[in-house]
């Protein structure tokens, strides 16, 4: 007999009150997992979120919409941060002088769409990354960040770059034996170029001979002013001028700020700074020479002799070396895997020569010289390299230099008309500064000028400045990106200014 409640499956589906009460059990249990999941997320936002972003200048607009979100920079990413999640931005594998590994790899969190996205994305792309930081069992010597690298599980495209680049970043920091990107495509790219960590590091030893330079002026009493760049007359005389059109007259742009210290320590300022452009209308095409430079100027009253601004700025220099040498370190040694040299030497406190026994130590050795004759650039490095052979220095001062090569604001050696109150000094055997005991008196600045052929109607209000009292003074003027350079060991300014300005090139990339 056929089984009736088989055939129609009574015994096997339940009936109308038991699939009601499935139902719920159903509904219960989808609570159930609801509130573990609400829990588990609840958890994860309570623990230590350690992540940062960078944006540079750009609006942090996601920290409004995370507000559970830190931010940290890549050079913060140290083994401490083990299994830490983070929020990483600007990820093209480096930001400023930080570099790290990434990986992104399918797993239960990243599919295969990701890494194909990942993977796709144009180099110098400014993108936003979350991910963990993991610790590796070898040093990843090709990053900053040796010992930890980004395992990431989502990446956001915030700015593309295009898919074509006219230099690569990887080829702009190969040491300088295998360099295959010349000068001139570095500076017409120079955006790209600054973007590599060897630029990265240069202009922040730049930016710390400022530092230095103003910090040790200020704890020796120094006042920083800011003086004109477009000037009347030519501040250091002659055609090496840049000439302007001043409404329906003509100006000039500063040589340097040389009237203007003077007028301050004529003022009562007594001990003055300043930093500033300089502008200088050579057609000299040199590794040292620009039509444009950041100038580090100087000037004091002193109570008895010049010697005692020689020793303020010699001092100055071993404590501008000194810092340099000791707050940055990295750097210098970032730059020195690019382009190798040897370390600076100097000696505490500075070697001062007088400019007879520079000449004599080069007729030593082959120069033929008269007494009066100025340095030439050859002259220069070579004494360089005798003293750095003799006194294991590559930093040093000449003082007493002929007065007949010297310029006219310039005071003649009392005992000895034929010498002069100058001075210069010098890196790896090229000058650096070059100062001096000013002219004070306006009648001898006066004969001063008509012996050197200055015309006294043009620099009338400049003498006419020391009628009123003047203070015996000195100072001098130094190069920004030249002390950068030799600092270095580089081979040329341009490496050293950010934005070069030189007779050929005068447009901003």
């Amino acid at each position: 007999m056929e089984n009736k409640e088989n055939s129609s499956g009574g015994e096997n589906q339940p009936s109308k009150k038991g699939l009601k009460k499935q139902q719920k059990a159903a509904e219960k249990e989808a609570k159930k997992e609801a509130r573990k999941q609400a829990q588990g997320e609840q958890q994860v936002s309570q623990e230590e979120d350690v992540s940062k972003g960078f944006y540079g200048n750009m609006p942090m607009i996601r920290s409004t919409e995370r507000p559970d979100r830190t931010i940290l920079d890549l050079k913060d990413l140290t083994p401490s941060l083990k299994d830490k999640k983070v929020w990483q931005c600007f990820f093209v594998l480096r930001q400023q002088k930080w570099t790290i590994q990434a990986l992104v790899c399918v797993g239960p969190n990243v599919s295969k769409q990701m890494v194909k996205f990942s993977a796709g994305i144009n180099k110098e792309s400014i993108i936003d990354v979350e991910g963990f930081a993991r610790t590796v069992d070898q040093k990843i010597e090709s990053c900053s960040q040796h010992d930890v690298e980004l395992h990431c599980e989502q990446v956001w495209v915030v700015s593309s770059a295009a898919p074509r680049l006219p230099l690569l970043i990887e080829d702009a920091v190969r040491p300088e034996t295998d360099d295959v990107i010349n000068q001139d495509t570095r500076l017409d790219n120079r955006i790209l170029d600054l973007r590599t960590t060897t630029n990265q590091a240069i202009y922040r030893i730049e930016a710390g001979v400022c530092k230095y330079f103003r910090d040790y002026l200020m704890e020796k009493d120094f006042i920083e002013i800011h003086v004109p760049k477009i000037i009347s007359a030519a501040s250091e005389g002659g055609a090496n001028v840049f000439t302007v059109s001043y409404f329906k007259d003509k100006a000039y742009l500063a040589q340097s700020p040389q009237l203007y210290k003077q007028m301050a320590i004529t003022a009562d300022f007594d001990r003055v700074f300043t930093i500033g452009q300089v502008f200088r209308a050579e057609d000299s095409n040199t590794h040292r020479h620009l039509t444009e430079f950041g100038g580090l100027d100087l000037e004091m009253a002193f109570k008895f002799h010049y010697h005692e601004v020689i020793e303020v700025i010699g001092d100055m220099f071993v404590h501008i070396f000194k810092n340099l040498r000791d707050n940055l370190q990295e750097e210098i040694e970032t730059v020195g895997r690019q382009y190798k040299s040897e370390p600076f030497k100097f000696l505490e406190p500075s070697l001062v020569l007088t400019y007879k026994e520079g000449v004599r130590l080069l007729r030593d050795n082959g120069v033929d010289m008269g007494d009066e004759d100025d340095l030439s650039t050859p002259a220069e490095k070579l004494l360089g390299r005798l003293i750095k052979q003799k006194y294991d220095t590559d930093f040093f001062i000449l003082d007493k230099f002929p007065l007949a090569v010297r310029p006219f604001y310039t005071m003649p050696d009392p005992t000895d008309k034929k010498w002069s109150n100058s001075y210069d000094m010098f890196m790896r055997g090229e000058e650096i500064l070059s100062g001096a005991q000013r002219v004070h008196c306006p009648d001898l600045l006066s004969e001063r000028a008509k012996e050197k052929g200055v015309d006294l109607e043009h620099i009338k209000s400049y003498i006419d400045s020391f009628r009123y009292g003047a203070p015996p003074h000195a100072g001098g003027g130094i190069g920004m990106e030249r002390v950068t350079m030799l600092f270095l060991g580089l081979d040329n300014i341009r490496k050293t200014s950010m934005f070069p300005r030189d007779p050929k090139r005068l447009s901003t990339p």
